[in-house]
């Protein structure tokens, strides 16, 4: 659940100017509850209102798993997960909010992304055998469940940014992940997140 840094002083800014949803946003999604509608409107701001992100380095959050949600928005507020504007945006959301919001987005179909992985990033995957240990969690498919996310059709600049971020150890709230990723090189980094987002 990251945005650009670069855009935390507009963000607040945008939200004003967005108005209400197009119609058929969201592949005509119903409508958040109007408690969490503005806050739907925020997350929307580096999301993207059609459940496709408009910033680099920005997951998609429309379909995923409600647990996986409500945990990211958690650890964000208690400072487990660190992001800028992340950190900023969970503070200021009661426990009620977040619950609500990983409950909507939730509910949205994940939108139509897929980017087809070359052959030899395939190859590399599958040279890797990291596939067991992978789906151990994520599940077959990498579709996840409950508390994982789904990793499949993840966006690649996410996914890129993610498996770097473990080898750096700069997400040490998840130790198996790190330990992991810590036996790749970037290029398996490449490949891996190459596989997921064509998946």
């Amino acid at each position: 659940m990251l945005c650009s840094n670069a855009l935390a002083p507009f963000v607040i800014v945008a939200l004003v100017a967005l108005g209400p949803l197009p119609a058929g946003a969201q592949n005509n999604a119903a409508s958040p509850p109007p408690a969490i509608s503005h806050k739907v409107k925020l997350c929307q701001v580096c999301h993207g209102a059609n459940g496709l992100p408009t910033v680099k380095n920005t997951p998609i959050i429309a379909g995923q798993h409600e647990s996986s949600l409500l945990i990211a928005l958690q650890k964000y507020r208690n400072g487990e997960r660190t992001d800028d504007l992340m950190g900023r945006i969970a503070k200021n959301l009661s426990d009620d909010d977040m619950k609500a919001l990983a409950a909507y987005f939730s509910t949205l179909p994940w939108p139509a992304y897929r980017e087809p992985a070359d052959a030899a990033s395939i190859t590399r995957v599958q040279a890797l055998d990291a596939g067991k240990k992978c789906t151990s969690c994520h599940r077959e498919g990498f579709v996840g469940y409950a508390n994982t996310p789904r990793v499949a059709n993840q966006k690649l600049d996410y996914l890129i940014k993610t498996l770097s971020d473990f080898y750096d150890n700069k997400r040490p709230n998840m130790p198996r992940m790190t330990a992991l990723v810590r036996n790749f090189s970037a290029d398996d980094i490449a490949a891996m997140a190459h596989y997921l987002a064509g998946l």
